[in-house]
């Protein structure tokens, strides 16, 4: 397990890329929760990187706003896209859509759009951060990563698809709604029967360093699925949060509570996205564990150790003087551009 870092110097010790390759690479989605962090990672590895953005203004927010080139970004629009892969040698792409009842046919347009834009223009590679994929009926959310993924797989470019678990960190989706619920729910905590299903959490510091991870050495063109170290039933984990943040909570299993149930209650309870969350509480009715674990073997820098699950618990709790965003700053931390 990596050590906790002082309060001046936020970010543990990592080993350094040996003769790292300065690619020009496309963020897209450079303004969302991972994207936001990822940018100053690639910039520090000696990366030309391109934020697409749908408004350029919108850059300026962010501590790095000043070091990238803005490309205008749509991914609805067929030469937009093409435009914003011209001259790229890589494109991470960090495109979710839930906002709407038909994102599963739009993210999966996309998806073609922008494998077919990176044909046309030879991009060297692709990388697609999505989700892990259990075993069973899978959730529309779930449903749609596995078909954007299938999408970049069988394309001209080759694609490397990051299936992450839960993400850990400050201002992550996952993240916030766990904190919320623990926070904001009394004392005594009823936990669903069927969301005792075990669940492999990662770091954000640590999506962030294999999606980077991701652009040396020889394209690949397959999925890897990636967890941190420790695995844990959903009861465990908030009880892990609980014991981090000083909390006194007793949970008790409750039987035969529909997920749609759920859903809307804890979307009223965190205050978040209603479908969003919908989305994040079905997939607790799976096992979210890691089925491989070649990214440690193909992707990982030699030396580099996982973040604990209670360190990465702490430094997205802590209180920092800089933003996740910022170079100086803690990839776990907060930023005030962190999604709503």
């Amino acid at each position: 397990m990596s050590s906790v870092p002082a309060q001046g110097d936020p970010r543990p010790d990592r080993p350094v890329p040996t003769e790292p390759t300065a690619l020009r690479v496309l963020v897209t989605g450079s303004t969302g929760y991972v994207g936001s962090r990822l940018v100053p990672e690639l910039l520090d590895a000696g990366h030309t990187v391109l934020a697409a953005t749908r408004h350029e203004s919108s850059l300026g927010d962010y501590p790095w706003g000043d070091r990238v080139e803005a490309r205008t970004f749509d991914v609805g629009d067929d030469d937009v896209v093409r435009a914003a892969v011209r001259g790229v040698d890589a494109v991470i792409y960090l495109v979710h859509s839930m906002e709407s009842d038909d994102f599963v046919a739009k993210d999966r347009a996309a998806a073609e759009r922008m494998a077919a834009a990176c044909a046309d223009a030879g991009v060297e590679r692709i990388v697609y951060l999505s989700g892990l994929v259990p075993d069973g009926d899978l959730s529309d959310h779930l449903r749609s990563r596995l078909e954007v993924e299938q999408v970049f797989l069988d394309a001209p470019v080759p694609a490397t698809v990051l299936r992450a678990a839960m993400v850990v960190g400050s201002g992550s989706t996952s993240y916030e709604l766990l904190r919320r619920l623990s926070e904001r729910v009394p004392l005594v905590t009823p936990v669903p029967s069927w969301m005792c299903r075990k669940i492999q959490p990662v770091a954000v510091e640590d999506v962030v360093h294999l999606v980077g991870r991701a652009l040396l050495g020889d394209p690949r063109n397959r999925h890897y699925d990636i967890g941190g170290d420790e695995v844990v039933t959903y009861p465990e984990l908030l009880a892990r949060y609980a014991e981090v943040a000083g909390l006194r909570r007793v949970r008790f299993p409750v039987p035969f509570v529909p997920r749609w149930v759920v859903g809307r209650a804890c979307a009223l309870i965190s205050g978040m996205d209603r479908p969003t969350v919908t989305s994040l509480v079905e997939s607790l009715s799976h096992d979210m564990v890691c089925g491989e674990d070649a990214v440690r073997r193909d992707v990982l820098e030699p030396g580099y150790t996982f973040t604990g699950l209670t360190e990465a618990l702490e430094r997205s709790r802590a209180d920092r003087a800089q933003p996740g965003t910022s170079q100086a700053g803690d990839v776990q931390a907060a930023a005030g551009t962190d999604p709503d």
